[in-house]
């Protein structure tokens, strides 16, 4: 059973003591290595103590996440100054189900993502990894109202990725975001294909 980092609030503390002293940081991000809204979470509640600490600082929050309502305990956290974003990769349960076990189903992060937008919380989605680029396209379209900021990548380090035609999925992804007017950040390796 996995288990929380032991003293992992007081280390942050610790690590925010040292960074007041260098610099004016930017946002924190939670996390992109792994999920900030995990279900053991539901017992610790260490996002929401990490995201008051992080406040009691001044710091802002950028969370990105899979776990769809879950994240919603947080929000009466979240300011104008904060960031919540979601990874979407597909919009179908089950090829959900295959390629991301154990995270909420897409129409729950969007839900999510759409809640936390009505309450003024900037949003935003990494759509990354691309699956299938089509799809992509569809969840740019289905969300674009109420997402502040898309980040898009590729797919890397898997067979899949070498029967998609990137240079392709580039073109159609830049010219559709512009299209809708929004806010976006193609990451270097899906770049390079333009």
């Amino acid at each position: 059973m996995p288990r929380p980092r032991e003293n992992i609030l007081e280390k942050l503390i610790l690590d925010l003591k040292k960074l007041q002293l260098k610099h004016e940081p930017g946002p924190v991000l939670l996390c992109f290595t792994c999920d900030p809204y995990q279900p053991i979470d539901e017992q610790y509640q260490l996002t929401r103590k990490a995201i008051q600490i992080l406040h009691s600082y001044n710091l802002n929050v950028m969370i990105l996440t899979k776990g769809g309502h879950r994240a919603k305990r947080d929000f009466d956290l979240l300011t104008r100054r904060d960031w919540f974003g979601v990874t979407l990769t597909n919009l179908d349960n089950k090829l959900s189900l295959k390629w991301e076990p154990d995270a909420a189903l897409p129409g729950e992060r969007i839900e999510s993502l759409f809640r936390a937008h009505q309450r003024g919380i900037k949003t935003w989605v990494s759509l990354e990894p691309v699956l299938y680029p089509e799809v992509t396209l569809e969840i740019i379209k289905r969300t674009h109202d109420f997402v502040d900021v898309f980040k898009v990548g590729t797919l890397n380090y898997h067979l899949h990725s070498k029967s998609i035609d990137w240079h392709k999925f580039a073109v159609n992804v830049k010219s559709l975001l512009s299209e809708l007017d929004c806010d976006y950040y193609l990451k270097e390796d899906l770049q390079k294909w333009l």
